[in-house]
């Protein structure tokens, strides 16, 4: 338990974040599972759309610190291949 005034203000604020993180975090999960959806549905329209959507807030993400700038982009890069890959 923290026992300084600098420790417990820490404490609190990293609470803060962690809640702010954790939802930033659930967020930016949801956009790409709606990439995996409509890869799996096979339309191509879809999954492009849904991947232009999902692009801006997993860099979003990077700027904020809940992701490192190379996850994110390995991320984007095998979701764009998939993709791609759609017939």
């Amino acid at each position: 338990m923290a026992n300084t005034p600098q420790a417990k203000k820490r404490a609190r604020q990293n609470e803060k974040r962690f809640t702010v993180n954790k939802a930033r975090r659930s967020r930016i999960r949801t956009f790409l599972r709606k990439v995996e959806e409509a890869i799996a549905s096979g339309v191509k329209e879809d999954a492009v759309t849904a991947l232009r959507v999902a692009q801006p807030e997993l860099m979003r993400g990077v700027t904020k610190g809940v992701y490192h700038k190379n996850t994110a982009s390995r991320k984007m890069s095998r979701l764009a291949s998939r993709v791609k890959a759609i017939v």
